[in-house]
């Protein structure tokens, strides 16, 4: 799905506005939002440090309701989590799909909410979803983060092969910021790993941190997968991350959530100066 900040609530659970017995609240503004199609799509490019070329973005979700940590509690507590994330991932997938101009043939990049691979049909409702729209598979990367595989099982496994078979990239987001992350590469179907921003931070005085983001870059080359990394916001990062041989990197460095005419400007913008 898109990326939500970090939200962690289960769908439909309780928290902060539920009803005390456990049952949803009703919340009349998400309720407006889901029959308004309320939902703005913002994109941010991922970006090859050695070219400068975008090859990819990721869609990031925007309402007048607040953060999208903040709506998207609030539709858990409504008990509509589950909807609301489908508006969501549909609306990105049919913009994608029409793309054109600078913007043709760039992929795109959607993060899963928590729980989100636990839900049978998921997965079946998703690849329709990019029939219809007659989005390229190829085009679509999924990102699932260390919540989402604490529920991991032999039918989330099952479901993700099936997206990979069917074209689809696999990323693990947030790699490095949970302590069971190295265990997933070599027991799930992945593609890419995403380096979390934590670990750039102090990539430029530290050490350690550089130690760390090499040996990273180097275990993703041995294992075939490839590499981004997040929250990229220096010069000095950035050439860092080129001479080592980063694929791709995002941050806002290079820019941060976009809009469509934005992000074709920027794309083109790219193009040229690669050239």
């Amino acid at each position: 799905m898109l990326k939500w900040d970090g939200i962690s609530n289960e769908w439909g659970g309780r928290g902060h506005g539920a009803n005390p017995s456990g049952l949803p609240a009703r919340d009349a503004g998400i309720d407006r939002l889901i029959a308004e199609d309320d939902l703005s799509i913002l994109f941010q490019p991922w970006i090859e440090p050695a070219s400068g070329q975008v090859i990819a973005a990721e869609a990031l979700t925007r309402s007048p309701l607040g953060s999208p940590a903040g709506l998207f509690a609030r539709a858990a507590n409504a008990g509509r989590g589950s909807e609301l994330s489908r508006l969501a991932q549909a609306k990105a997938i049919a913009i994608a799909a029409r793309w054109s101009g600078p913007l043709a043939g760039l992929d795109l990049s959607l993060n899963l909410l928590p729980g989100e691979l636990s839900r049978p049909g998921h997965d079946e409702w998703l690849l329709a979803e990019v029939a219809a729209a007659k989005l390229d598979p190829a085009r679509l990367t999924l990102e699932i983060t260390e919540n989402d595989l604490l529920v991991a099982n032999a039918e989330v496994v099952e479901r993700l092969q099936r997206l990979r078979s069917a074209g689809i990239t696999i990323a693990l987001d947030d790699f490095g910021s949970g302590y069971a992350s190295f265990a997933y590469l070599t027991s799930l179907p992945l593609d890419l790993i995403k380096v979390d921003r934590s670990l750039v931070s102090g990539l430029v005085e530290g050490s350690r941190s550089r130690i760390v983001m090499k040996a990273l870059i180097d275990l993703a080359r041995d294992l075939g997968l490839k590499l981004l990394v997040e929250g990229v916001e220096s010069a000095d990062q950035l050439a860092l991350l080129a001479e080592w041989g980063c694929e791709l990197y995002q941050g806002f460095f290079a820019a941060g959530a976009l809009n469509e005419e934005e992000l074709a400007r920027f794309v083109a913008s790219a193009r040229i100066e690669a050239a």
